[in-house]
């Protein structure tokens, strides 16, 4: 594992040691490790539905086409 050394004002610092007690990290590392994590998983996120917004729909999201996703939760295999 590699080391990274950051410097934090301490109203910052304060609030990563709250958040590591209060959250039940074990350490300041867990909880800015857990931070940059949930920020890429973000990021994917965000390129995932960038993409699918670009994409052409494979099919037109009508009024028919819910009834059909619904008749399919409700288990209705006629609809």
């Amino acid at each position: 594992m590699q080391t990274m050394n950051i410097s934090l004002p301490a109203p910052l610092k304060s609030f990563v040691d709250e958040q590591v007690a209060d959250r039940g990290f074990g350490t300041c590392s867990a909880y800015i490790r857990e931070l940059i994590r949930n920020d890429r998983d973000r990021q994917h996120l965000r390129s995932l539905l960038l993409e699918g917004g670009e994409s052409v729909p494979a099919v037109e999201a009508d009024a028919s086409y819910f009834e059909a996703l619904r008749a399919g939760v409700r288990g209705d295999p006629t609809a």
